[in-house]
């Protein structure tokens, strides 16, 4: 690996998604990582399928889950409950840079692989905990779990229809949004604690929390409730600070309608032929249109039903109104400029299995990243 991050070791001791997550991250940037996998059996996540990736030898392989999120690593089969397997972890760990886990709060010290015991042989290491609650509080020795922390933080009460309509009731999110938030926040603490240490030599602990970073992650809503002692309540696909930005039912499907200021609601009035909106107190401004969104989306939602989805995206873009379909994942991939952006990539196992990946987003002009590591297959 060349990335910006080619001279740094890290051991992975993490599963399932929000630990993968992060180090995959890393390894993107060019870090050299270890994975360390419970021997004949690995990650749990190999076996999170179908679907499942087909082997050469046509038999059943890794889960699409593991593979989404364990590309440019190297694995060892290690038994951590050993005293051998300990003692390799602390050969490893005593040249590593940094160190990724997320075992239950204490249960890596009682293997004496805790940051206490290891800062001991590397004084250096930066060392990332993550848990769903982290290593203080009430809550630290509970086990926390991507869909029981989008419940527990207000997540799923603002997702979902809102309860004047059908099917109304909070909703999780289509993705583990808390993992997959938590391993991006623990990549930039990482990068964070390595940017330290250059300066100071030091290394040090790094304690993130899936609650923690699911509550952060709540921007305005969070701002909404904190300035008006009201709690957000689910808009399903509108939008709680816009107005009109919502989804909404064309001639033959949906259309996303995204008017972000003053000026191209005027726009689309004038467009619609319903200039007097614009000019109307109720609806001149974002504030006022918030205000009486109802009977405004009501007047709005009779002229979108007019249309075909792809007649109002050529009329609205045309004239630079933000808009857009609401594609399936299929669409989504086979969009031109998703193509173009070459989102889609292959990478191909030492045994001839050929897996498709999805392209890290980060573009360098000078340390482009790099794609040297299929997520490998566990054993031989």
């Amino acid at each position: 690996m060349s990335g910006p991050l080619s001279h740094v070791k890290v051991l992975d001791l993490s599963r399932v998604l929000a630990g993968p997550w992060s180090t995959q991250m890393l390894g993107d940037l060019g870090a050299d990582i270890t994975k360390i996998e419970r021997p004949n059996r690995g990650d749990d996540t190999r076996a999170w399928g179908p679907p499942f990736i087909t082997n050469p030898d046509g038999g059943e392989g890794d889960a699409g889950y593991f593979l989404c999120t364990n590309r440019n690593k190297n694995t060892l089969q290690i038994d951590i409950t050993t005293k051998d397997g300990q003692e390799k972890i602390r050969a490893l760990a005593k040249n590593a840079d940094i160190l990724v886990e997320n075992y239950k709060v204490g249960g890596l010290k009682k293997y004496g692989l805790d940051y206490d015991s290891l800062k001991k042989i590397n004084p250096s290491l930066i060392y990332c905990s993550i848990t769903g609650f982290g290593q203080t509080g009430p809550y630290a020795h509970k086990a926390g779990y991507d869909f029981l922390i989008q419940a527990m933080s207000g997540m799923m009460s603002i997702t979902g229809e809102r309860d004047s309509l059908p099917n109304a009731g909070p909703q999780k999110a289509g993705i583990a949004i808390s993992d997959l938030v938590t391993g991006m926040y623990s990549a930039i603490g990482i990068l964070a604690a390595l940017a330290h240490r250059n300066k100071t030599g030091e290394g040090q602990y790094i304690d993130l929390a899936l609650l923690d970073c699911q509550m952060a992650i709540q921007s305005n809503q969070n701002a909404n409730y904190l300035l008006s002692g009201q709690s957000p309540q689910r808009l399903g696909n509108a939008h709680p600070n816009i107005v009109p930005y919502q989804m909404m039912a064309t001639k033959d499907s949906y259309l996303i309608l995204a008017i972000g200021n003053d000026h191209q609601f005027r726009r689309f009035c004038m467009l619609v032929g319903q200039e007097q909106l614009a000019d109307d107190e109720k609806y001149q401004n974002n504030g006022a249109r918030v205000k009486n969104r109802d009977k405004l989306i009501s007047l709005l939602e009779s002229l979108i039903r007019e249309r075909t989805t792809e007649d109002w995206i050529r009329h609205l873009e045309e004239n630079n109104i933000p808009c857009g379909p609401v594609n399936t994942i299929e669409q989504a991939f086979q969009n031109p400029q998703v193509i173009h952006r070459n989102i889609r990539r292959d990478m191909t196992r030492p045994d001839g299995t050929v897996i498709p990946i999805v392209a890290n987003p980060i573009n360098f002009s000078k340390t482009p990243v790099e794609y040297n590591i299929a997520p490998p297959k566990l054993g031989p």
